[in-house]
């Protein structure tokens, strides 16, 4: 049977409020500390978290919910995350909703049934009403890299400047010489996409370069989306001689499609990628990619959802943080032929 407080008051001979206070985290007499201390480990007491959980109303567990549990990006900010809040004694609850609006829902209502004390969401929900029971209980909220207009003044969001990294990669291949330049953006109806297609956009049009359709192609973030997509410009657009990949599932799909067709990059297709340094090297030739700081965005993400639960910040605040563009070997200056 596990140990409770009582078993502790007998077997310190202290009372059950200098116990309570303790677990508490209230400020002891070193002796008494010590006591409970001992005691602690003799019996192998545990903090039951559920039923403290009852009386305090706080479960001391946060929300996630996010698109694809598969998608690198989206693991490596949630293990960050996870580290920070458990480090604070909190709990995370994953929830991978597919991509599909109406999971996202249920996942939200499943953890508000679970009585979280916050939710995270890369929402796929691009109008909010997933998160208006979350809302309405007053929960924090923290968007990733998609911020809600429904949600501004009411939900945290840590983005990348994503217009920016796409900017940076495109102008990068129009300083090099190339003036057909593809590229495979996620979904239209996702932020991170069309915040992308603009960078694009804007490095074209700084260089005078007219944005053609027939270039742009949209993909659904996932390593078959990307050898579909690369495999679409490659036949309809002509003379099509670099390629900008938005997202490291579709940079991987495109260059096992290059593979196959025996492209050979650079000398026939300058390629530039997106998000995974460990591909960047593995690959030969060394790809040029846009780099995500994604230990800065889990980071952030979780200092601004420990401020929000301590009440040190109670107005939700949105962060912004830039890529940067790492170059490898697989981009070079245009070569007409």
């Amino acid at each position: 049977m596990a140990a409770t407080i009582k078993d502790i008051a007998r077997e310190t001979g202290l009372s059950l409020a200098t116990i309570s206070k303790y677990l508490n985290g209230g400020s002891l007499r070193e002796k008494n500390r010590l006591l409970i201390e001992q005691a602690i480990q003799k019996l192998d007491y545990h903090v039951n978290e559920y039923a403290r959980g009852l009386k305090s109303n706080k479960s001391r567990s946060i929300g996630v919910v996010i698109p694809e549990l598969s998608n690198l990006f989206v693991t490596q900010i949630i293990s960050v995350i996870e580290g920070v809040l458990q480090s604070q004694g909190y709990s995370i609850i994953i929830c991978d909703c597919q991509t599909d609006p109406e999971r996202e829902y249920q996942a939200v209502q499943f953890l508000l049934d679970k009585r979280v004390d916050g939710i995270i969401n890369m929402p796929v929900c691009t109008d909010g009403r997933h998160l208006c029971s979350a809302v309405e209980k007053q929960l924090p909220i923290l968007l990733l890299d998609r911020p809600v207009q429904a949600l501004s003044g009411i939900a945290s969001c840590v983005l990348l400047d994503n217009k920016n990294a796409a900017y940076l990669a495109t102008r990068r291949l129009l300083e090099l010489g190339h003036r057909r330049i593809g590229i495979i953006v996620g979904p239209e109806k996702i932020y991170t996409s069309r915040m992308r297609l603009e960078g694009y956009r804007a490095a074209l049009e700084e260089y005078g370069v007219m944005p053609a359709g027939e270039l742009i192609a949209y993909g659904d973030y996932s390593l078959e989306g990307g050898h579909r997509q690369i495999c679409r410009l490659l036949k309809k657009a002509e003379g099509m001689t670099a390629a900008f990949v938005t997202n490291y599932e579709m940079t991987l799909g495109t260059l096992i499609a290059l593979n196959e067709r025996g492209i050979q990059i650079p000398q026939q297709l300058s390629l530039i990628g997106f998000d995974n340094m460990d591909l960047s090297r593995i690959v030969k030739p060394p790809l040029t990619i846009v780099s995500q700081p994604l230990e800065e965005i889990g980071l952030q993400a979780a200092r601004l959802m420990l401020e929000r639960l301590s009440g040190q910040h109670t107005a939700p605040m949105t962060v912004s943080l830039s890529a940067f563009l790492q170059e490898g070997q697989s981009i070079q200056p245009y070569q007409p032929s």
